[in-house]
């Protein structure tokens, strides 16, 4: 009888160390499973401001080439730039029933009446067209990937060498009465792709 009491007490002290052991290595798995997923929000989450914050700086440049502190720059290309870095969520609702609306309302005031439709206008107009119609290549695979991200880094570097080169310098691009207020704008635009192209190599 006692030698049938020892194994049970030493089978029994391998199971309670096995369980211990499990158990410890549960919530070692548990901690890295939160670590990962808090790195993983920030870095989402940190991702989706820098989009909105690169997507209202080139909102913000269209908005002053279209008022009289007119550059040189060749803005037209913001409206890529736009459709590459806006934010997922409203990315979605613009390629909606809401953003077909709008660029329904724009096609038919733009060819009806034509005389009530303001220059303004013809920028926004046609990055909800581009945004509505964009096959699913562009707004789905290219969009998301580093291929976009390479396209606003190259438009960013593209825009700020033509404005300090129209400036005539970099000291002047900020010194100028209205330099300052572009520059700031294009460097903001490197946030996002850089951010972006850290994340990706990462």
């Amino acid at each position: 009888m006692g030698k049938y009491g020892h194994l049970a007490m030493s089978t029994d002290r391998e199971a309670s160390e096995l369980i211990a052991s499990d158990l410890k290595e549960m919530r070692d798995a548990a901690k890295k499973l939160v670590d990962h997923a808090i790195k993983l929000g920030s870095f989402g989450l940190g991702t989706t401001i820098l989009e909105c914050v690169a997507s209202f700086a080139a909102i913000y440049l269209l908005v002053l080439d279209r008022t009289h502190w007119r550059t040189n720059m060749l803005t037209s290309l913001l409206i890529p730039y736009i459709f590459l870095s806006l934010p997922s969520l409203l990315f979605t609702i613009l390629r909606g029933e809401i953003g077909k609306w709008v660029a329904f309302v724009a096609v038919v005031l733009r060819l009806f009446f034509p005389r009530h439709f303001p220059d303004w206008l013809e920028m926004p107009g046609a990055l909800i067209l581009l945004i509505v119609v964009a096959p699913s290549l562009f707004a789905s695979t290219i969009k998301g990937s580093w291929i976009g991200v390479l396209i606003c880094l190259a438009i960013a570097c593209y825009l700020l060498q033509e404005h300090i080169r129209a400036s005539g310098g970099f000291r002047n691009s900020f010194t100028k009465a209205h330099g300052i207020s572009n520059t700031v704008g294009l460097l903001i635009l490197f946030v996002y792709p850089a951010w972006a192209l850290v994340l990706d190599i990462l």
